[in-house]
Formats: structure tokens, sequence, C-alpha cells
């Protein structure tokens, strides 16, 4: 069998479907479709079953899949093993990482930018998003989640901590009473995430301090929370490091302080590939350099 055609069987299986399994290997759709069809026609039976959500293995497939992936690992095996030339240095091809929509959009795309800048070589997609980004689903190589993953061959590490406080903007706060306490809070209008598409439990803080009475906007955007806190919506949990760039926005109860954790993972399969252990120490460095602004007191 053609080695070309089993590697896309192989990213097929993983990713789900053909247009994630083209991302990953830099080709169009239609290239993976035509490889997996003279796949299929060399060993004489479907290899997958077409679901409306994509891509399963059939049962030919399922005692195909360990055959390939030994042989990628002999493959890598002799990579590792190969003598470096000048021609094999830099970064070179995909890494895909998903982050929390603050977290993606307001520190890591300019950190990664740079680093993108000095590999041209290497492609990076950020996956800034309001919602969980599954590494088990293979949606990307690198995810930084507010949770521990608990289970599966995965690589984790505790990437860093950030700290969240009560904001307000000042235009709000204008001819409003003092809020000295936390029983200050009553009456007040609050901005915060909408109960039902809530992706994570860490992000359930408001409740820790006060239950509000109203609300007068909620959304799944962490960056909506803050442009509406921002425009005098009422008052919201924001992090640090999203709310301290505004200068319209002002603190409440400084006494009071929230802290959670960025756990960064990815498959223990990928740890030996030469891009993503370099993004995965950059990563970890932005962390260690962003640390102040991400525990702002």
């Amino acid at each position: 069998m053609d080695w070309n055609n089993l590697r896309y069987f192989l990213e097929l299986a993983r990713a789900g479907t053909l247009h994630a399994a083209a991302r990953r290997l830099g080709v169009d759709y239609t290239t993976v479709a035509r490889r997996i069809r003279a796949l299929e026609q060399q060993s004489g039976s479907p290899l997958f079953t077409r679901e409306v959500d994509g891509h399963r293995l059939s049962e030919a497939g399922r005692r195909l899949l360990p055959q390939v992936e030994a042989m990628e690992a002999a493959f890598r095996q002799v990579e590792r093993s190969a003598p470096v030339t000048a021609a094999d240095e830099g970064l070179a091809g995909l890494v895909r990482i998903g982050a929390t929509e603050g977290f993606g959009t307001l520190v890591l795309a300019p950190a990664l930018s740079r680093f993108s800048l000095a590999h041209p070589r290497l492609v990076v997609d950020l996956l800034a998003l309001p919602r969980l980004v599954h590494l088990s689903r293979r949606e990307a190589d690198i995810v930084i989640s507010l949770e521990r993953p608990a289970r599966g061959p995965v690589i984790v590490a505790r990437l860093a901590d950030y700290s969240l406080h009560l904001y307000a903007s000042r235009d709000y706060l204008k001819g409003r009473p003092k809020i000295a306490t936390a029983q200050d809070l009553a009456g007040h209008s609050f901005v915060s995430y909408v109960d039902d598409l809530l992706f994570s439990k860490e992000l359930q803080i408001l409740d820790e301090l006060h239950r509000p009475q109203r609300f007068s906007l909620r959304s799944t955007s962490i960056l909506a929370q803050c442009e509406a806190v921002v425009a005098g919506a009422g008052i919201a949990v924001l992090p640090a490091f999203v709310a301290t760039r505004d200068p319209r926005l002002e603190r409440l109860l400084p006494q009071q302080q929230f802290r959670r954790t960025f756990w960064m993972s990815m498959p223990q399969e990928s740890r030996q590939l030469p891009r993503m252990q370099a993004v995965w120490s950059f990563l970890r460095q932005v962390a260690d350099d962003e640390g102040a602004r991400l525990l702002a007191v």
C-alpha cells in the first residue's frame, strides 16, 4: 500500500472529518477524499462509514489503524535518529492551539504573531473561543483550558494562575452609593455568562460573592461582557488582564480577589515533534513573561 495514502487514512481517523484532516495535512479536502478512495480500492473494503457529522472507522478501518500507527511510530523513530542537515533546520508545519477567548485574544495572539514571523515555515492556528476546545476530538494540537484534563494519553502542565475582580464603569458608579461591602451589591445590575451555556464550572464565580437579582446582559463572550460593563450596563467579574487595559473601569471591593488556573495539554504522541516542542516551550515562556499582568492586584 502507498504510505502517503495511509498517512491520509491516519489523519482522517484522528480528525473525524475531511475538512479537519485537510487542515492538518495542509491540503484541500478533496485530496483527502481522493486518497481515501484509492486506499479503499487497494484494500478491497470500505475503511470509513460516512455519517452526518463526519467519518467513522469501519470494522476494516479499525483493524488497519493499529498497523498504520505502528508504521508511523517506526517512521518517526527513523526521523529522530537521522542526522540533521542544514535543510532540516527550522520549524515547519501546522500547530493548532485552542485557548479561552480572552487569554487567546489578548495575551496569545500578539505573542504568537511574533513567533510566527520568526518561523516563516510554521503555520499557527489560534482557536480563541468562548467554549471548551476538545483535544480528544483533535480540534487542536495544544489546548489551554480552565480545568485540568482528568484522563487520556496526554501531557499536562500548569501554565499560569490569573486573578479576577469585580469591575464597573466610572460612569455607572457616578451618583450611586459607594460599594464598600458585598452587601452593598444588592440592587445593582450585573453582567455575566449565560448559565446554560457555561463551558466550565470554574467560571461560576459571581455566586461565591453575591447572587444577583437582575442581569442587564449575559453573554458567552468575556470580551462582550467587558464591553457591556464599559458601556455602563452594570457590574461584572472580569479577569484582571482583560479589565485593567481600559481606564474607564474601576475595581470594586479591592479586598475581594478570585483566582483561577490555566492548564495546557497535548497528546503524548506529539511530544517528540520539534514544532510541538517549540510551541509548547514558547507558550510557557509567554505565561512566565505575562505573570504580573495575569495576577494584577
